[in-house]
């Protein structure tokens, strides 16, 4: 036996979380594109936007479903063709000149896509494959991976914008979604899929969610998590509009997206902690309550390079963070059987408070010329976020062993 081998399921996490990098770094960087399609287009902020809020909805939408039919039959397949259809979306958005056709490539095509092969599938594929104790690590190690590509992919799209135009930028995106294929193969189901301590006795699926939509802990978390899809899509399609409105160049815009995809990166590795540690709500509260608090004070500094970049940092330590302990409630609550459609079903609420978030900041700018409602709109759902989390039934952590 050689020692010097990973474990089999650091792998296997490995192997997640460098899919989500490539399903999320696409899906993360869409609002480069806004100024670009409305510029070749002329179809308008709000109706890019409306295409763009769709798919915040679509990506949340497909994600029980492909949680359900990955529970069912395994992640592998289910992957593979949310890689395809990603691929596709970005190859076909350039020939799209209406809001219909935009809707049909960004919004329904790369959202599904990108959907199929995110968080539900992936962190559900994972905890059934590796011991209880390592997977609130291995679920912060899958949403850094996703982190890490908000971090590559932001400002080298960019470059490609800018060297090669947004039709060539979304062509490569293609070539490069299709990298991730491989790596769908290797998280197919093994022969002994439940062996790792997932049981087929318990209720069936259908009784299981039924359960889980009465219970009141579980819908607290979907109203805590909605806020953070209206947060996060409204930021990801509209901070690189606020910075246009600020007089800076487009580079602030994707190194700010780069920035918080990078501290999110740390984010996700600390809430892996976190959650093995400490009490998956409170985690959820302070998160949350940190948002309300960084946003006041963006509203306060001066509009300069340094403060986007300072604001995306500390905004991007919670950014996606919140996945971990969320993930971990689900789990804690109705174990880790049918966890892809469980928590696929709180990623839609998630992506409903994104609809919201990516098309309100569409008509806002559109009618009052810029953002400052949606800032005041998003301090205000950070802190009910933070207060829904409190009363969530979690059991408290067990006494952690002593070290030698």
């Amino acid at each position: 036996m050689n020692n010097n081998r990973l474990p089999t399921y650091w792998v296997i996490t490995l192997l997640a979380a460098a899919t989500l990098m490539v399903t999320m770094g696409a899906r993360q960087s869409t609002g480069l594109f806004v100024s670009p399609l409305n510029t070749a287009t002329g179809l308008g902020i709000a109706s890019i936007s409306f295409a763009l809020a769709i798919g915040q909805f679509v990506w949340g939408a497909i994600q029980p479903i492909a949680g359900a039919v990955a529970d069912r039959y395994g992640p592998g397949r289910v992957i593979a063709a949310g890689i395809v259809l990603l691929a596709l979306g970005s190859a076909l958005t350039p020939f799209m000149s209406s809001t219909f056709g935009l809707t049909m490539t960004l919004g329904v095509l790369s959202a599904a896509g990108a959907g199929a092969g995110s968080f539900s599938v992936l962190i559900g594929a994972v905890a059934q494959r590796i011991p209880p104790e390592r997977r609130g690590m291995a679920s912060g190690v899958i949403n850094a991976g996703g982190s890490f590509g908000q971090f590559v992919f932001a400002p080298v799209l960019q470059k490609l914008i800018q060297g090669i135009g947004w039709m060539g930028a979304l062509w490569s995106l293609a070539v490069v979604s299709l990298v991730a294929l491989p790596m769908a193969r290797s998280l197919r189901r093994p022969a002994d899929f439940h062996a790792t301590q997932v049981a087929h006795e318990g209720p069936g699926l259908g009784a299981t969610v039924r359960s889980a939509l009465g219970d009141r802990s579980y819908l607290l978390l979907h109203a805590g998590f909605f806020t953070c899809g209206f947060h996060i899509a409204f930021l990801v399609t509209h901070l690189p509009g606020e910075v246009q409105l600020c007089g800076l160049p487009a580079g602030v815009a994707s190194w700010s997206l780069a920035i918080i995809g990078l501290a999110n990166v740390v984010g996700s590795l600390a809430a892996g902690w976190w959650v093995q540690r400490f009490r998956s709500k409170y985690v959820l509260f302070w998160m949350y309550g940190s948002r309300s608090l960084l946003i006041l004070a963006y509203l306060a500094a001066p509009r300069t390079a340094m403060t986007f970049y300072l604001f995306a940092a500390g905004l991007g330590f919670t950014w996606l963070a919140t996945v971990p302990p969320t993930a971990s409630v689900v789990g804690k609550l109705f174990g880790h059987r049918y966890l892809g459609t469980l928590f696929g079903l709180t990623l839609l609420s998630h992506q409903t408070g994104g609809f919201l978030g990516a098309w309100l900041g569409g008509l806002a700018f559109t009618r009052l010329g810029n953002y400052q409602v949606m800032w005041w709109i998003d301090i205000g759902l950070a802190a009910i976020a933070a207060l829904c989390n409190l009363p969530i039934r979690e059991a408290r952590m067990a006494p952690r062993p002593a070290t030698a």
